[in-house]
């Protein structure tokens, strides 16, 4: 049986690039890899030009073995690309109002998806997140790395997202047709 100590020796050793690693057997005699997680991912700016997109529609989050994962569903976007643009910021600042909001966690991503909460044509809401507040449906109990979520703003087209994480880890994003993946790692 495998403790605690040893999947995170496990881990370490898989996140160094020792690649998959084969535990000791388990009392059944059946050997099991750890999961070799991915690297490299870095914690710079990632953007992507803004694109003429549809509207969100919503926001969801998930758990892997490597990381934790936050969805932008877009699906009026077709094939068009969603523009974007995830960094890390010292405070979460709402756009265009400049109100601190505060998001629990000892780092803070920024999202910002070209992508409105609300139909451009009617102006009405296709996301209910509303300024300041924890994301609707959302919840990050039990995550390892995501801490706290609240929705900025809607602006001008681009919707705005305060994501606090554990630490400043590597993050991925990741574009389809009708989505925005967002993937932070739960190590370096």
């Amino acid at each position: 049986m495998r403790t605690r100590r040893s999947m995170a020796v496990l881990a370490a050793l898989t996140m160094a690039g020792v690649g998959a690693v084969v535990a000791a057997p388990t009392p059944a005699g059946a050997a099991t890899a750890a999961v070799a997680c991915p690297t490299g991912w870095g914690s710079l700016a990632k953007t992507a030009a803004d694109a003429d997109t549809g509207s969100l529609t919503d926001i969801r989050t998930g758990q892997h073995d490597c990381y934790d994962r936050m969805v932008f569903d877009v699906p009026t976007a077709g094939t068009t690309p969603i523009g974007y643009t995830v960094h890390y910021v010292d405070a979460f600042i709402q756009d265009p109002s400049g109100i601190r909001i505060p998001v629990s966690g000892g780092a803070i991503l920024e999202i910002l998806v070209s992508a409105p909460s609300y139909d451009l044509e009617t102006g009405t809401a296709t996301y209910p997140g509303r300024g300041g507040q924890p994301l609707p449906g959302v919840n990050l109990t039990g995550y390892r790395t995501f801490r706290d979520a609240k929705f900025g703003a809607s602006f001008e087209g681009v919707t705005q997202v305060g994501l606090g994480l554990r630490a400043r880890l590597p993050f991925r994003v990741t574009q389809l047709s009708d989505r925005l993946v967002i993937d932070v790692a739960h190590t370096w």
